[in-house]
């Protein structure tokens, strides 16, 4: 069975953490469905969830299994920094089971990105 997930920072096509996604296969950009805000650490975004959030950009990539515990190491789920999910996708991929990385640290003080980042 495949496996997906949606990515909206740094393991993007061009930008810095996009080497991890080479084994990988790009599907499409893609966004979630509504209850999602996404806010500006500095060198990467934070998404989480929110009942009066939007809906983010992003991509969509099919992942081997084996790829899951290189992206939590990239995405600091082991130090609590982010916490990997299922999420929603807006149609044509609503079928699909997604997942993503969500941020568990405090928000406050943070800018708010709108729907995309950067």
């Amino acid at each position: 069975m495949s496996e997906y997930v949606f990515v909206y920072g740094t393991l993007k096509r061009g930008f810095c953490r996009a080497h991890h996604m080479r084994k990988a296969r790009f599907i499409d950009k893609a966004r979630t469905e509504s209850g999602y805000l996404l806010f500006d650490v500095g060198e990467y975004p934070a998404m989480i969830r929110h009942e009066t959030g939007e809906q983010i950009h992003g991509e969509l990539y099919e992942v081997e299994a084996e790829m899951w515990s290189v992206l939590d190491e990239v995405e600091g789920v082991d130090i609590d920094l982010y916490t990997r999910t299922q999420i929603q996708l807006e149609p044509p991929y609503d079928q699909l089971p997604v997942q993503t990385y969500l941020y568990l640290r405090s928000i406050t003080g943070l800018r708010r990105c709108g729907t995309f980042w950067p």
